[in-house]
């Protein structure tokens, strides 16, 4: 790794927000291009940074920072320059030259050690120096931060967030304790937390970091395989074994964070259930609040009801089903209510009818959906706006996930009468709990969604477990109506539902095998298929309409082999398109992505400029616009909406040409293809099957072999999720 000494001429490019800087330094007689993570690096200060020459197509060499050492100025000359660069509030070229003047090369050590001998420079108030004195310590600790963790390899941007958590002590305060930066932060792990604590010598068997590790497995846990608790022995012998000490131990760091209320244990007979004092928090709210919601009694005239439901059926030209009607009345009845059925069995319809309703009765209506695509088709078919749930709540950006909080709650409650929720199944626990907080009093909640998909992909079993617990009033749709029973993939879902086989292979229907024997031939066949046979066939578009889903990310039929297939298919390199090579994948002008990850901080603006936001959301899918090699920018429209990346983020990015079944909830797709061969026995269940399919809108072509699709339907084993919800609804 080479070292460059020199001075900063000019700052070409700063992102405030996570400190990647592109600038000049003055080096031995040389004008010399740096970038890189240097945040709030200042004209005319001297720096040592570390790194290598990369050659830039269109601008030449340049030095990529890895890591790099601050040196404040020390000539008068110097000083005055980095003064006079803006850095400080109230600090002009003019007051610059008067600082030096009166202090000469002291000017610096004055203003961090005694800035009141500041205001014996003409123009400086007390106000004034206070605003100095604080920004210049802020400069100087978020770059002594940054350097802190450069040794240890946490990344600048990480860096940063830790100072805007703990501010000027951070160094201080993550010296005593390095566990603080996995158990706050976003983006850094146990294990890195873990590394830190090891090098200043923090204890392998110390309280801080046991009781650190059982909350990351726990997240992780959670996360990963959607418990909200765990079994307390499951916990103390998951943390002897991740974290290499005595059971014992573990079982004392359980102890103790039990008497601090970190963590909190449940009888549930067969055994203690170990929640996170978040996950428990938010069960017990939110069963709490629907059962408070269930309780109202509305005043109403079913007559009256009944007559207006009469008018809306004319003037609509439809007619409901008996257990249509029951859903519309029962809304008019009850606070809290769910719709469940599957696909084609008149949902939709009910909603419209709902909202006419609603609106004649002069009641104000809210749509909302887990994710943008969801809240985008719900638009579509309702002719109303519907928000996605973080948007209906206007998130407000914390330091990570948990510290995000929503403008919306019981203190600034929504401005709705009625909340009709679509796609219950994807949400989960933590959501659940914000978004009846902001449900105001004496308002109506539908939650509408089928409880047969795949649950969410975050922590609880919201749905299931509402439903299973019979609290509250729950309508379950099962008659197929005549249009929906003309679609063989919706009469396949209600067959795979029931554990039947699909029908396929009708050449004027829309549901079909395309049998491979060998696996090896099955990522060739759907990239054909993409690329050639659907679109000449069905004259869909490539990319847009045509989504590969799959149960497995690994594996030849996984989601990160057939990525790479179908881009050499869909979208080629061709010499012209730029392009940004990462460890994972290479990102092309023009492919089709995802994000992976929840990030509450990304900013995105409407295409037309109208309006502007916080919060990307995990299975946000969108195509790549733009690829900014010189700033380290890559820009990504999703649906109606633009984000800017910076390359550092890329990690939170992956292609989405193939993407899993899971990520693909609350998703419609014109057209899906699916490889069927075998996997690992808990992805070959009936319910991913059934989901995969229920997301195609007009067609869905399975590749592989009959016998596979055979065990999908035959499994019924759902993996068991810990989740609490129900037994607090039934016990409260």
């Amino acid at each position: 790794m080479l070292q460059i000494d020199g001075t900063v001429e000019s700052i070409i490019y700063e992102n405030h927000e996570n400190g990647y800087t592109v600038c000049d330094i003055a080096s031995g007689g040389q004008l010399i291009t740096l970038t890189g993570y240097m945040p709030n690096l200042t004209e005319g200060e001297n720096v040592v940074v570390h790194g290598e020459w990369v050659t830039h197509v269109e601008y030449g060499d340049q030095f990529k920072v890895e890591y790099y050492e601050r040196r404040l100025p020390n000539s008068e000359d110097e000083i005055e320059k980095y003064l006079a660069s803006g850095l400080l509030p109230g600090v002009g070229k003019t007051t610059a030259r008067r600082i030096v003047e009166k202090f000469g090369t002291e000017s610096l050590s004055v203003i961090e050690h005694e800035p009141d001998r500041l205001l014996e420079i003409s123009g400086l108030t007390r106000k004034k120096v206070d605003a100095i004195y604080k920004k210049f310590v802020e400069l100087i600790g978020v770059r002594e931060v940054v350097i802190f963790f450069q040794r240890f390899g946490v990344s600048p941007a990480a860096a940063v967030k830790a100072f805007k958590l703990f501010g000027t002590s951070t160094v201080n305060i993550i010296t005593e304790n390095p566990y603080l930066l996995s158990d706050r932060i976003d983006g850094i792990t146990f294990k890195t937390a873990d590394a830190i604590a090891q090098e200043l010598g923090i204890d392998k068997n110390s309280y801080a970091r046991i009781s650190s590790g059982i909350r990351f497995l726990m997240k992780q846990i959670g996360y990963l395989n959607g418990h909200t608790f765990l079994p307390r022995s499951a916990v103390a012998a998951q943390a002897s074994q991740y974290l290499e000490v005595e059971k014992e131990k573990a079982e004392e760091a359980v102890s103790e964070m039990l008497l601090k209320e970190e963590l909190v244990l449940v009888n549930m007979g067969e055994y203690d259930a170990l929640y996170l004092r978040l996950y428990y928090d938010a069960e017990k709210r939110v069963a709490e609040r629907l059962l408070d919601m269930s309780q109202l009694v509305f005043d109403i005239d079913i007559d009256e009801i009944d007559e207006l439901i009469e008018k809306v059926e004319a003037e609509n030209g439809i007619q409901l089903a008996e257990a249509q009607l029951e859903a519309v009345r029962s809304v008019f009845q009850n606070a809290a209510m769910v719709i469940t059925g599957g696909p084609g069995t008149g949902k939709t319809t009910i909603i419209k009818t709902i909202i006419s309703l609603m609106q004649r009765s002069r009641r104000r209506v809210a749509l909302t959906a887990p994710t943008g695509r969801a809240a985008k088709r719900m638009s579509e078919l309702c002719g109303m706006e519907a928000k996605t749930i973080h948007r209906l709540l206007e998130i407000t950006p914390g330091v990570d996930e948990v510290g995000s909080q929503f403008s919306r709650n019981a203190h600034n409650p929504l401005e709705c009468d009625v909340l009709i929720v679509d796609e219950m199944s994807m949400v989960d626990i933590l959501l659940m709990d914000s978004l009846l907080e902001a449900v105001p009093r004496g308002a109506r909640i539908v939650m509408v969604g089928d409880s047969d998909q795949l649950p969410s992909v975050g922590a609880g079993n919201v749905l299931k477990d509402i439903i299973d617990s019979d609290a509250l009033t729950c309508i379950r749709l099962t008659e197929i109506f005549r249009q929906a029973q003309e679609s063989m993939i919706v009469v396949n879902a209600h067959r795979i539902n029931h554990g039947e086989m699909p029908m396929f292979n009708d050449r004027d229907n829309d549901f079909f095998l395309v049998t491979r024997e060998d696996p090896l031939q099955i990522p060739s066949t759907i990239a054909d298929l993409c690329a050639r046979r659907l679109p000449n066939a069905y004259g869909l578009r490539r990319i847009s309409q045509i989504q590969v889903l799959t149960p497995t990310r690994k594996s030849l039929i996984g989601v990160q082999n057939l990525n790479a297939v179908l881009q050499d298919a869909l979208n080629p390199p061709d010499g012209e398109k730029p392009e940004k090579v990462t460890a994972r994948c290479v990102f092309r002008l023009g492919d089709k992505v995802m994000q992976i990850r929840n990030n509450y901080q990304l900013e995105w603006q409407r295409v037309d400029g109208k309006e502007k936001g916080l919060g990307v959301f995990n299975g946000d899918v969108g195509f790549i616009t733009e690829i900014d090699n010189r700033n380290q920018k890559l820009t990504v429209a999703f649906d109606d909406r633009l984000v800017l990346y910076d390359f550092m983020l890329l990690d939170e990015l992956e292609l989405a040409y193939a993407v899993t079944v899971h990520k693909s909830q609350g998703s419609e797709f014109e057209a899906i293809v699916m490889p069927v061969f075998e996997t690992h026995r808990l992805l070959m269940t009936r319910n991913l099957l059934y989901t995969a399919i229920t997301r195609a809108k007009s067609l869905v072509v399975l590749v592989g072999q009959e016998q596979y699709i055979k065990k999908f339907v035959e499994n019924d084993n759902i993996q068991y999720r810990f989740s609490g919800l129900k037994n607090k609804l039934q016990i409260f």
